[in-house]
């Protein structure tokens, strides 16, 4: 399966929702209904259920995890740089800044598991295990920080906070999920990504990506080009090797995630803005993302 094959649906989905907006006559309750139902249940039980069930092991793989955090704080700090280098108001910024970092984990699966099967899937679900929390952290905390709210108190009661560390807490703790829970939040959770998408499909406007040209050909190529040249050589340095390279080099190289904007919507922030980065972020992987996994062959 090619790289245009996994990335197409995705955009697929986010051209639907597009027109399904604008031509379909649902009313604007509708969508901030999806809207709140995507925050508040499906990605909630996405994170919850693919993390109470990791049995993570950090000292197996120490250093991809420390690759991961360097590429992650890497992608961070170039995106805090578009607040000095473009002008735009904070929440806006606050908005765009976590783009530069988030990761669509399920095409990451799935390039992983057909690369290196069972064994990819594996290494792969431990790094986003651990990438999880901290990019849920400091995207909230972004965009609190440049709200009306307080970001600690906005950490403490967000639902992808909340359900992240509540997953980590039960695999720590050794339990079993029910198979009764455990079918139900698969269920959730395999809907998420695609009403997520449908839902950056309703939130996109054309006049978000000419008001920003600039600020998205900046993320863009931190996401895309600049984050995965920090992963390579970070993986380099730490003597990464087979599925454990390839795995970080992915991650890093991975478009932004339709969670970014659910979460700006229903933190007040520029929804028109993340959906406009989103969609592009996906096209431009279909040529970014062969190019890095051949380096990672």
């Amino acid at each position: 399966m090619s790289i245009a094959d996994l990335l197409i649906p995705d955009f697929a989905l986010i051209l639907i929702g597009f027109l399904l907006r604008r031509y379909a006559g649902f009313g604007a309750e509708f969508w901030r209904g999806l809207e709140r139902f995507v925050y508040y249940v499906l990605f909630p039980a996405l994170l919850f259920g693919a993390l109470a069930r990791a049995r993570v092991d950090f000292g197996s793989a120490a250093a991809l995890v420390e690759t991961g955090v360097i590429f992650t704080v890497a992608g961070a700090v170039l995106s805090y740089a578009s607040k000095f280098l473009f002008t735009l108001p904070p929440i806006s910024f606050a908005s765009a800044f976590q783009c530069a970092f988030r990761f669509n984990s399920y095409i990451g699966f799935a390039i992983l598991g057909s690369l290196h099967g069972h064994d990819g899937i594996a290494a792969f679900g431990l790094l986003v295990g651990f990438m999880v929390p901290l990019v849920n952290i400091v995207s909230v905390w972004a965009l609190a920080r440049h709200g009306d709210s307080h970001w600690l108190r906005e950490l403490a009661r967000n639902p992808l906070v909340i359900s992240t560390f509540a997953g980590l807490a039960w695999a720590a703790a050794g339990l079993p999920l029910p198979v009764a829970a455990s079918s139900t939040l698969q269920f959730l959770g395999e809907a998420a990504l695609p009403m997520g998408l449908i839902a950056v499909g309703s939130g996109l406007r054309p006049m978000a990506f000419t008001a920003y040209k600039g600020l998205t050909v900046y993320l863009v190529l931190v996401k895309l080009v600049l984050v995965p040249a920090v992963a390579y050589g970070a993986a380099l340095w730490l003597g990464l090797s087979g599925t454990y390279f390839t795995t970080a080099l992915v991650l890093a190289a991975l478009p932004t995630a339709s969670s970014a904007y659910i979460l700006a919507v229903q933190m007040g922030g520029d929804g028109r803005l993340v959906a406009s980065l989103i969609a592009v972020h996906t096209l431009a992987a279909v040529v970014t993302l062969p190019w890095w996994l051949a380096l990672a062959q």
